[in-house]
């Protein structure tokens, strides 16, 4: 059942009426749809679901990550040789940690290059998403306010 609001506000905006002057007279209010809580949880799990599979996708399809890079050393099979101090050889020794078993982790580093293009790209593919969004939502955000604070 829709319900009928008749607020009156004073307004620094004068309307064309002045009897109705900050007056909205007799507006259907909006009630949205009422959802069952099965509904509810239903689109909740749906939304986790889609959400996980955006995130592991690229992980499955081996997308994700930048490539390793492995730093060239004198001699992997020495802690010196790994240009690792006295420090941080007992460091690796109390994991349990050889010079040999080590020097994947210590040599590999991540490769944080990027290409300026693609970056261009990104950003103006996201930006132009927002765009859309706004101007698709201008209609509804216009509708919300009217209804929430009257015409202007």
């Amino acid at each position: 059942m829709k319900s009928t609001a008749s607020i009156c506000t004073t307004s620094i905006f004068p309307s064309e009426n002045p009897e109705t002057d900050g007056c909205i007279v007799n507006k259907p209010h909006y009630e949205p749809p009422k959802q069952s809580a099965f509904g509810q949880l239903f689109d909740s799990l749906f939304l986790l679901i889609l959400v996980f599979a955006a995130l592991f996708t690229p992980l499955y399809l081996k997308l994700a990550g930048g490539g390793k890079i492995d730093l060239p050393v004198a001699d992997a099979t020495t802690w010196a040789g790994l240009g690792q101090n006295a420090a941080q050889q007992a460091q690796w020794e109390k994991l349990g940690l050889t010079p040999e078993t080590a020097a994947g982790m210590i040599t590999s580093r991540f490769d944080y290059s990027f290409n300026v293009a693609e970056l261009a790209i990104t950003a103006v593919v996201v930006i132009g998403y927002f765009v859309l969004l706004f101007a698709f939502s201008k209609r509804e955000y216009i509708e919300v306010i009217e209804e929430r604070f009257g015409k202007k």
